[in-house]
């Protein structure tokens, strides 16, 4: 199986950041904050997606982007979600090698 690219990584790890936002967004009155948060980290990724995204990754690279994606996707708590929507992009672009 060929290496993962960066965009690849990010994609997946963009789909595992859309439903820690609807689980967020269960909280009404900070619906706003989850969706002008998620867009900014969200263009934060597209814009390492759009300079790196061809880049292939080391297998310890896509591994550590899994065990985000993993982590993120066993959050059922509204109040935690929001926590996490700005923690998970920085792992997920620490984990790329770059600066969140």
């Amino acid at each position: 199986m060929p290496a993962e690219t960066v965009r690849e990584a990010i994609e997946r790890a963009t789909a595992a950041y859309a439903a820690l936002t609807e689980v967020g967004e269960e909280i009404d009155d900070e619906w706003s904050y989850v969706n002008d948060l998620t867009d900014a980290w969200r263009a934060r990724l597209d814009d390492v997606a759009a300079g790196r995204g061809d880049e292939r990754i080391a297998p310890e690279v896509a591994i550590a982007v899994d065990r985000a994606i993993d982590e993120a996707g066993r959050i059922v708590d509204p109040h935690r979600a929001i926590d996490w929507l700005s923690t998970y992009p920085q792992v997920v672009l620490a984990a790329l090698g770059e600066r969140p």
